[in-house]
Formats: C-alpha cells, sequence, structure tokens
C-alpha cells in the first residue's frame, strides 16, 4: 500500500497540523505472532482492538497502520458524530424496507451516544462539544424533500430528538437569508479527529494492544489455517485478522475479494482563520451546531474550539486507475470558500488557511458493511460513506463480538453478512460513478437554479 508524504498531510491538515508534534509509534520488526491482528489504526481498528482486548485481558492483539494514526480518513473528517446512516432515510427505507430503517436508525443513535460516553468516561482531549446538527434547505425544492423527510421519520418513530426549524426561527439565529427551512438533531456533537483518533489509540495502548505505526501490509496469505501479514520490516502471523482499512481496502494484496466490496472517493475541506469577536457577533450562531445541507453533493461546515469554520463538500472525485495521490483539488476548495461566504457574506474578508482532501469509503448501495471472509478468520468493514465517526466506533463493538464468538444484540445487525452489490470490473466501474457522478450534479443544478444568479453559489 503506497501512502503520500507525511509531512504534505501535517501541513494541509488543519487538525493534523493543529494537533502539533506526534511521535509515531516504531514499525513492526522482526517475526511476531498474535491471536488477533488488524490492519488499520483509524476508528474502526481502534476501537476493535480497545473493546476485544477489555473482553479478553489475557489475548495479544496487534494494530498494524500504514502510515500514522490520523492520517487516513479518521484524523481528516469533519468530526461530526452524527446519526446519517448511509445516505437519507428515505433511500435506506426504499432498498432495506421500513424495519431496517428503524434499526438502522437506532443504531446509529446508539453509536453517538457511545462516542460520547466514550469520551466523558474516558476524559478523553477530543474537543468533543454535544451541540446539535442542523440540515438546511436553500430552494423550495430542497425545503419540500426536507419537509418529507421530516414527515418520513416521524411515521417511522424515528424523530425522538427532531424538530422542523422555519425560516423565521433560524433568522433569529443566523444572520444570513440563505436558509429556507431545517431539521433540528439534538443527539449530535462535534470532535477534532485528529486529537480523538490519537487518543483512542492511547487508550488502546494502556489496555494492552501494540500499535505499530509506519507498517504497511505488502501481503496477505493464509498458510496452514493461520493468517501472515508481510510488511517491509517483519511478519505478524494471526488466528483471526479484522481488515479495518475503509477507503484503502482496495490497496491490499492477498484477498481479492475485498477489492469489488468498496471504491474510494474523494471529499475536501477549508478551513478560515480564526474569527473575531466582531465576526462572529455578525453572523449569529450563537449555539456552535454544525450544518449539512439538503443537496444531493453536500456541504458541511462546523465551527471550531479556536473560533474558525471549517467548511467541505460540495462535490467529490471519483479518479480513474489507482493509487491514491489525490488529495489536491482547487477547484474544489474555491468553491468551498465561495459557498461560505454565499451564505455569511459578513465573511467575505476572512482569509482560509487550510485546504486538504481525503478518500472515503464507497459502496455500490450506499449502507455500511460488516462480514466475514471466507470463514470466522477474517472479518472486514467498509462503506461508511463518510458519515462514519460514530458508527466506526461501535462497529468496533460489534467486530469485537464477533471476534469473540458471542451472540449479541450488536452481532445480529442487519449489516453483518448482507448479500452487498460489488462494484463491477473497470472501466464499467469508472462509467458506473462518472455517470452517478453526474447525474447529483444535474439534481443540485436543477433545485438551485431558481435561485437568482447573484444568490447562486459555486
Amino acid at each position: 500500500m503506497t501512502i503520500g508524504p507525511l509531512s504534505q498531510y501535517e501541513e494541509t491538515s488543519f487538525w493534523a497540523h493543529s494537533y502539533g508534534q506526534y511521535s509515531p509509534n516504531a514499525p513492526l520488526a522482526g517475526d511476531r505472532s498474535v491471536d488477533v491482528a488488524i490492519i488499520g489504526g483509524g476508528f474502526t481498528g481502534l476501537s476493535t482492538a480497545l473493546e476485544f482486548k477489555r473482553d479478553n485481558p489475557g489475548a495479544t492483539v496487534a494494530v498494524l497502520e500504514a502510515a500514522v494514526v490520523g492520517y487516513g480518513a479518521s484524523g481528516r473528517n469533519g468530526g461530526f458524530n452524527m446519526k446519517l446512516f448511509g445516505l437519507e432515510p428515505e433511500i435506506t427505507k426504499l432498498r432495506w424496507g421500513r424495519q431496517r430503517t428503524i434499526d438502522a436508525h437506532r443504531y446509529a443513535l446508539r453509536a453517538v451516544r457511545w462516542v460520547k460516553d466514550l469520551i466523558e468516561q474516558n476524559q478523553l482531549d477530543s474537543d468533543y462539544r454535544h451541540t446539535g446538527m442542523l440540515r438546511v434547505s436553500y430552494s423550495p425544492s430542497q425545503l419540500q424533500r426536507l419537509e418529507h423527510t421530516h414527515h418520513l421519520m416521524r411515521d417511522l418513530g424515528i424523530d425522538g430528538d427532531i424538530s422542523f426549524f422555519t425560516r423565521e426561527q433560524l433568522r433569529g439565529e443566523f444572520r444570513t437569508d440563505r436558509y429556507l427551512g431545517a431539521i433540528y438533531e439534538r443527539e449530535t456533537g462535534i470532535l477534532n479527529p485528529c486529537k480523538h483518533v490519537r487518543e483512542l489509540k492511547r487508550l488502546a495502548v494502556t489496555a494492552g494492544v501494540d500499535v505499530y505505526e509506519q507498517s504497511p501490509v505488502d501481503l496477505i496469505s493464509r498458510p496452514a489455517g493461520k493468517i501472515r501479514l508481510q510488511t517491509r520490516g517483519g511478519t505478524l502471523t494471526a488466528a483471526k485478522l479484522v481488515v479495518a482499512t475503509n477507503a484503502y481496502t482496495s490497496a491490499l494484496q492477498g484477498l481479492p475479494r475485498l477489492r469489488s466490496r468498496q471504491l474510494p472517493m474523494w471529499t475536501f475541506q477549508v478551513v478560515t482563520a480564526p474569527l473575531s469577536a466582531a465576526q462572529w457577533e455578525s453572523i449569529g450562531w450563537n449555539n456552535q451546531q454544525s450544518f449539512e445541507d439538503n443537496r444531493q453533493l453536500v456541504h458541511y461546515f462546523r465551527p471550531t474550539v479556536d473560533g474558525r469554520i471549517t467548511m467541505g463538500g460540495g462535490d467529490i472525485t471519483t479518479p480513474s486507475g489507482k493509487g491514491f495521490d489525490h488529495d489536491s483539488e482547487p477547484r474544489i476548495w474555491a468553491h468551498c470558500e465561495e459557498h461560505l461566504k454565499w451564505i455569511f457574506p459578513q465573511l467575505r474578508d476572512v482569509p482560509i488557511q487550510y485546504r486538504w482532501g481525503g478518500p472515503v469509503s464507497v459502496n455500490v448501495d450506499m449502507t455500511p458493511e460488516i462480514g466475514l471472509l471466507g470463514d470466522d478468520r477474517v472479518i472486514y468493514s467498509t462503506g461508511c460513506i463518510g458519515h462514519g465517526v460514530s458508527l466506526t466506533h461501535l462497529n468496533g463493538r460489534l467486530i469485537a463480538d464477533l471476534l469473540g464468538g458471542r451472540k449479541t444484540e450488536l452481532s445480529d445487525f442487519w449489516i453483518v453478512n448482507r448479500k452487498a452489490v460489488p462494484w463491477p470490473p473497470e472501466p464499467l466501474s469508472f462509467i458506473g460513478r462518472h455517470v452517478l457522478h453526474k447525474g447529483l450534479q444535474l439534481w443540485d443544478y436543477l433545485e438551485e437554479r431558481k435561485i437568482g444568479r447573484d444568490q447562486r453559489h459555486g
């Protein structure tokens, strides 16, 4: 697995830069045998390691991270501890039916609470704030869809923490005319993802987990009933393996059946300079909620603890070919800045100080997946499609149950060993991604075309 220069990542990502000096653990050296090996030092891998080690204090558990903890999506994301499972509940209901949509929402709500409790009970330095989240609309068509979503959630009985905000209510909190309506979800929060994933590493190491950084796995094989992971510095032999590489899964050598389960797609973010007290006063936003909008290619934005605004989304890239050197996209960075200042013209002179991007794991039916590969010795998790901060933590608890052979409410959750649709081989896969991408762009254009030219963004 090939990764980009660490110095470039640390310089361009606000989260990594604000973390400051970081000393990674030593790489794997020599040959070792363990009970459980985990590939991927992100939220899924570290949560799994922590939970399994707490269940089995005498077991040996090792995590192999190709770069440094926080290098992948777990350290680069927007930091939303949110309840969105896959895409909108309408799509989940259409694909999976009423009861599974209800079950998915309950799982996602439990995941949000799991993260909040983990931080509070262990006093993690994650900059966590449980401020709630708004999903806003800009056009009458978006507002109509948002109202339909709210009605569906009420019909399903999953609206316990949800309120609908009118335009007048929003004007009372935010000094902008762009918002026509919003769904407000109280049970959500925000955190600093890089600080949090490295706090999770600290918890795992304290529990007795061995974490090896800068240890990319070059080959996976299954000799004599065992699983062998070959790295540049040595080999790790295990009785069981968890593949927690998400967007990077297609780069693994030795598990060909996993390559078609998901594909990486890139999303991008920018962060402003710190706003002055007067600038914050000019835009309102006193309760510091996070936001997503109701577009197909969503924007997401939130405040930071040091008074900045981080803004991302608006478009994605779906590069053809192999490799992961696609973290730069000036067009989308410019779009993010323009969109933020379209919402809040008061910030037109506030500079952008950091710009970065990274891949998220996307599967064909836009639904998270946990599965066994051949038998119960190899477990994988993919497909959080950019909404994985909360899900990955509870997925770790679920995978720990599977590793221990425990039949629990979590291990019976319907995403386990579900019949997922694989991505087709190239070039059909690229054509399909391209058509989907253009379709989403067209949908957003049609819904927003009646916004006046002087008002339209991007």
